[in-house]
């Protein structure tokens, strides 16, 4: 596989502009600078925090989450490879939330100085960076329609659309299939949901054949269907070159 188009957050930030060749090589170069690896449950960033670098997740899953003082937690979403942790988070002192592994993650710690470097002078990688804040933004607006107004298989269905076509636009889905490392209680604590409920209701997915589970893979055999009883609708995820008249000529 080409190494300037494998890495997740080209594949990613492609999705709303082609980049050039030089575009491509300086974020490598970012995201090779600074790589760090930890295990599952643990820590990038913690509330409180003062945020010094841009995190970037290389491989596996993290996760945006709040603690309330009784230590109940909730997922305010996910982190998969390719995403930013938090792009805007030079603009703020201190974290107002915590990152936490969910299942072992490598990630790229990109400092400040080399992100103005980027911005100085490749205004098509920040541009790109913007658009992603923008589907951050639009999947938490997402998951408050379905906190408020989806019943639980709803919620459930679409969260499993939700994440195989943000898996499929970085090259990570096999066919119908694709990794599911998620426990049922951080199911439960990204829908607001008892983890009973959530079993019941993947049962219900499961005997209506619209999904398969088996260990860490999830199967969706017709994901138009799963679509359906979702109501949902991928336009949220502006996957279709939103920014396609800044796209590089080379």
């Amino acid at each position: 596989m080409d190494p300037l188009t494998s890495n997740p957050i080209i594949l990613k930030l492609e999705q709303f502009a082609r980049f050039s060749a030089e575009d491509k090589q300086v974020l490598n170069l970012a995201a090779a600078e600074g790589v760090r690896q930890i295990g599952p449950r643990g820590d990038i960033m913690r509330e409180g925090d003062r945020p010094q670098t841009l995190n970037l997740i290389l491989s596996g899953w993290a996760c945006r989450y709040k603690h309330l003082e009784d230590g109940r937690r909730q997922i305010i979403s996910f982190c998969l490879p390719g995403d930013v942790c938090d792009s805007h988070l030079f603009l703020v002192r201190q974290m107002d939330h915590s990152v936490g592994s969910l299942t072992p993650v490598t990630f790229a710690q990109i400092p400040r100085r080399r992100i103005e470097e980027i911005a100085a002078k490749y205004p098509r990688i920040i541009q790109a960076l913007w658009w992603d804040s923008l589907v951050n933004a639009a999947i938490q607006r997402e998951w408050i329609v379905s906190l408020g107004q989806r019943d639980a298989m709803e919620r459930m269905a679409h969260l499993l659309c939700e994440i195989f076509i943000r898996l499929r636009a970085v090259g990570l889905t096999d066919g119908h299939a694709c990794d599911l490392p998620l426990t049922q209680a951080g199911l439960a604590d990204a829908m607001g949901l008892s983890v009973v409920h959530v079993n019941r209701t993947l049962q219900e997915l499961r005997s209506t054949k619209l999904i398969a589970l088996k260990g860490r893979t999830l199967t969706i055999p017709d994901l138009r269907a799963l679509q359906d009883a979702a109501q949902f609708n991928p336009n949220y995820l502006h996957l279709d070159g939103d920014g396609r008249h800044l796209d590089a000529n080379e």
